[in-house]
């Protein structure tokens, strides 16, 4: 039976990481890696995905979704083709069923390899090219 994706997210392009994260993580917590969405921004961190989602004419609304790694079951990455333009990312977790479009900015593989660190082997030992 398939679930009915909960949210859906579109991640137009790496960018560096956003000095107001800040506030939102706990001690001992480092960002990782960052990427536009449409009208904020998505921060990997060493224990969650952290998504801000600007909301209303002026923005000033602002959503925050935290996913933490150990609430993700499976995942699967596609790459872009010749005809379907967007590479997508799909995470299964206790909440429910994720999907993240990605563009042709990002890069699917380091993206899929950084779910897989985050999820297999967590971030208490560096991994090559993801800081």
């Amino acid at each position: 039976m398939e679930t009915a994706a909960i949210t859906a997210w579109t991640f137009q392009a790496e960018i560096p990481i956003p000095q107001d994260i800040a506030p939102l993580m706990v001690a001992g917590e480092q960002p990782v890696a960052a990427y536009s969405t449409f009208r904020d921004s998505a921060v990997f961190t060493t224990k969650r995905l952290i998504v801000r989602d600007s909301q209303g004419i002026t923005g000033k609304k602002v959503e925050i979704y935290s996913l933490p790694y150990s609430a993700i079951n499976m995942w699967s990455s596609e790459n872009a083709g010749t005809i379907d333009f967007n590479a997508e990312l799909e995470l299964w977790t206790r909440a429910g069923h994720i999907k993240i479009k990605l563009g042709r900015a990002v890069d699917i593989r380091r993206l899929d390899h950084l779910i897989s660190h985050a999820v297999l082997g967590g971030f208490d030992q560096p991994a090559p090219g993801l800081r």
